[in-house]
């Protein structure tokens, strides 16, 4: 694959990363940005803004936007899904009736509902073991790639040859990109990393200090670290983009929304009510009750995420009552 060589992207999800990421790579590429929302398309085309997730930022002129899901799909080099995970299994089983051996990169957070599956498990479960397929994820917010502000991500996939390949092609000075081989280690970075943020926004907005934040992403990080081991992933994974960087970035930046419905619970606000406020979608919120199930199953201790999980989801314990009994822990061997 030429480096140089511009290819057709199909984008799917015409939220704030699917649009960041559409804008960046129509710097080099034919990108095509699908949306399922008819009337929101209709608006990015007309407005040349996508002003529900992403206002005031303008589209490039050579991007184009879509309602028409077949058309976008069909004839493309790459499919990039950044829908929310939610939304991960319909529009992969989508593509796989139009071009099943399309390469495939998702840029969705999290574990599945139900089924505590990781994304490269949902798409293995509707395309087969076989198909070339990776990840996109590090610390990246959207408004700030969507406006050509420099960041840093991974692509990870099962074969090293794929992520070097797309790589080369997407990579730019301004969205650096590197090439990785460990999905689940990169996967279970994204994934967890937005409970603990939630844990941090609590932190914050109780006043517990810049101490207490250290210590919850140190520590957050070491269960981060010890699901991923137990899995199969590698640790030097968690220490890069796909770990630290996306843990500190999402515990510690103003535009982190998992951070923001933290602080939300730590004001006494109802989780329903701060969802509504959100606008956005929060992956740490479903993604807490999976994480722990999940370590359940492995034997992992996660204390900093069962805390989070027992907040979103007991409603007779309140963020005080929680971070006491979290504090009131004997204390271990680091």
């Amino acid at each position: 694959m030429g480096a140089l060589s511009p290819k057709r992207i199909a984008v799917f999800g015409a939220g704030a990363w699917g649009t960041a990421l559409a804008i960046a790579f129509s710097l080099r590429h034919q990108v095509t940005l699908w949306g399922r929302d008819a009337g929101h398309i209709a608006s990015l085309a007309e407005r040349r803004s996508n002003e529900r997730y992403l206002p005031d930022v303008p589209l490039p002129h050579s991007l184009a936007v879509s309602g028409d899901f077949e058309a976008t799909a069909r004839g493309a080099d790459l499919h990039l899904v950044v829908t929310p995970l939610a939304g991960l299994r319909s529009t992969v089983a989508e593509l796989r009736g139009i071009q099943p051996r399309t390469p495939l990169i998702w840029a969705c957070k999290g574990l599945e509902a139900g089924t505590g599956m990781l994304p490269h498990e949902i798409v293995a479960d509707e395309l087969g073991d076989d198909s070339r397929c990776g990840v996109l994820t590090g610390p990246s917010f959207a408004a700030e790639v969507a406006r050509g502000m420099p960041t840093a991500v991974t692509l990870a996939a099962r074969e090293l040859d794929f992520s070097t390949e797309w790589v080369q092609a997407l990579h730019q000075p301004r969205l650096r990109i590197y090439a990785n081989g460990d999905v689940v280690g990169a996967e279970i970075g994204g994934a967890v990393k937005n409970v603990l943020a939630i844990a941090a926004g609590v932190s914050d907005g109780m006043g517990f200090g810049l101490n207490a934040r250290a210590a919850l992403i140190t520590r957050g990080l070491a269960e981060i670290a010890r699901l991923a081991a137990a899995l199969g992933g590698r640790a030097e994974t968690l220490m890069g983009l796909a770990g630290m960087g996306d843990l500190i970035l999402t515990c510690t930046g103003d535009l982190s929304r998992n951070r923001r419905v933290g602080l939300a619970l730590a004001h006494g606000k109802r989780l329903h009510e701060i969802l509504a406020e959100l606008g956005h979608v929060a992956e740490g919120v479903p993604t807490a009750r999976e994480v722990v199930q999940l370590a359940k199953r492995h034997q992992v201790a996660m204390p900093l995420c069962e805390a989070v999980d027992a907040l979103l989801h007991n409603d007779r314990l309140g963020p005080r009552e929680v971070v006491e009994q979290l504090l009131s822990r004997e204390p271990k061997q680091e």
